[in-house]
C-alpha cells in the first residue's frame, strides 16, 4: 500500500492487536476497516483518568497594601513655606 500523500511505501506494524499502516517519510497514520472500532470499543472499557485537581491561586492583596506608584503630578504637594522661613533663606 501506498502514502497517498508522497507516495512511499506504508509500513504496517502491530500494536496491542490493532494493525497500524505508517508512511516512514511523512509519519502519516492510516488505520484499516474495523482498526478504529478496536480502538473505540478499548477507550470505553479504560477508567478515564482522574481530573486533576485546580491550580493553586496567586496570593491576591489588596491595592491599599500595595506600594503606591505615582507619576511625577501626583507626588506629595509640598507645604507652602511660612514667611519666617524665607527670612531665613
Amino acid at each position: 500500500m501506498r502514502c497517498p500523500i508522497d507516495e512511499t511505501t506504508l509500513v504496517m506494524s502491530e500494536r496491542n492487536g490493532i494493525e497500524i499502516d505508517y508512511c516512514p517519510q511523512c509519519r502519516g497514520v492510516w488505520l484499516d476497516r474495523g482498526e478504529l472500532d478496536k480502538i473505540i470499543d478499548r477507550s470505553v472499557g479504560m477508567p478515564q483518568p482522574a481530573a486533576a485537581p485546580p491550580a493553586p491561586r496567586a496570593p491576591q492583596y489588596d491595592s491599599y497594601r500595595e506600594p503606591q506608584r505615582y507619576d511625577d503630578k501626583h507626588y506629595k504637594k509640598r507645604k507652602r513655606e511660612s514667611w519666617l522661613s524665607e527670612l531665613f533663606d
